[in-house]
């Protein structure tokens, strides 16, 4: 069998940013609106940083405008709720993420609670969950959303797949779970406690890796042509002893094992992004009650 192709969630990005471009460009010439985005970062968390930076690049070369707020490591849940609720009140922002993860003082689900469902970018908040879960028109969690996407790079429809996803988080499992579904596949969501999970991964001709484990999805746990997605992002030591990036699946056998996989870095990763400058888009058409331009058709 020949090697896997390699899905490009660069490429992909990139074409996808320019729709949003054009789709932002009208909304300014027809209607006056320019979608905004507001990204909170609490602490100094390096990952984080870099996150929040490429978040704000890609959001003024959309043509948008991004509102940064940095809040100190110790600063108070009160603190950030604050500021959460002064972002829900300005009609100049369209969509509230909070970069993720959050010091231990302020609990997260607090946080999310309280962004206001109609800006929640991220797709996290219980209404938006519940939107989803029911198959109505809602904010869709980025990631899972780009996962789609790039499966569909080379899986035009998705009918009556065997669908597996390891890890059930309220971020990736669940929501990628749903989206499945309502491509019509057949869907098994597996974690860290499910009995015999190479023999369940074997069935799969749609796998998505989401666990957060270095490179542990081996060759021989992926069915022969399956379409591989690796969601994780594991920083760990190479052979020379500098720090280097794997995925959760071992991206070297699985190549050979594979129809199609995503690389680390450089397949979901791009896309995550290229789904929240999207959902900022479809975000600000609906407080703005205008369509959402047609060029953005295929992604809300």
């Amino acid at each position: 069998m020949s090697e896997a192709r390699i899905i490009d969630g660069k490429a992909l990005a990139a074409r996808v940013q320019e729709k949003v471009a054009k789709a932002v460009a009208e909304l300014k010439k027809r209607h006056g609106l320019t979608p905004g985005l507001a990204v909170v970062l609490v602490g100094d968390d390096p990952a984080s940083q870099v996150y929040v930076r490429n978040k704000g690049r890609r959001t003024v070369e959309a043509g948008m405008r991004s509102f940064e707020y940095k809040l100190p490591a110790d600063a108070s849940e009160r603190e950030l709720l604050d500021r959460i609720a002064k972002l829900n009140a300005n009609p100049d922002v369209h969509g509230i993420l909070v970069q993720l993860p959050l010091p231990r003082q302020i609990r997260t689900s607090a946080v999310i609670d309280a962004i206001d469902p109609e800006k929640d970018v991220d797709g996290f908040h219980v209404v938006n969950a519940g939107r989803l879960m029911t198959g109505r028109k809602g904010l869709v969690p980025c990631t899972p959303k780009g996962c789609i996407l790039l499966i569909k790079q080379v899986r035009k429809t998705l009918e009556g797949l065997q669908a597996v996803v390891i890890g059930r988080s309220n971020i990736v499992g669940k929501p990628l779970a749903h989206l499945l579904l309502a491509e019509n596949c057949t869907v098994t969501i597996a974690h860290s406690r499910t009995r015999d999970l190479p023999e369940v991964t074997r069935r799969a001709d749609i796998l998505v890796a989401a666990v957060g484990r270095p490179e542990m999805v081996r060759g021989d746990w992926i069915k022969p042509g399956a379409v591989v997605i690796d969601v994780g992002i594991n920083r760990v030591k190479g052979e020379d002893g500098s720090p280097k990036l794997v995925g959760d699946v071992a991206f070297a056998e699985a190549h050979k094992v594979a129809s199609a996989i995503t690389p680390v870095p450089g397949g979901v990763g791009p896309m995550t992004i290229a789904m929240l400058l999207v959902n900022t888009v479809q975000a600000a058409c609906r407080q703005k009650r205008v369509p959402v331009p047609k060029v953005l058709k295929d992604y809300v």
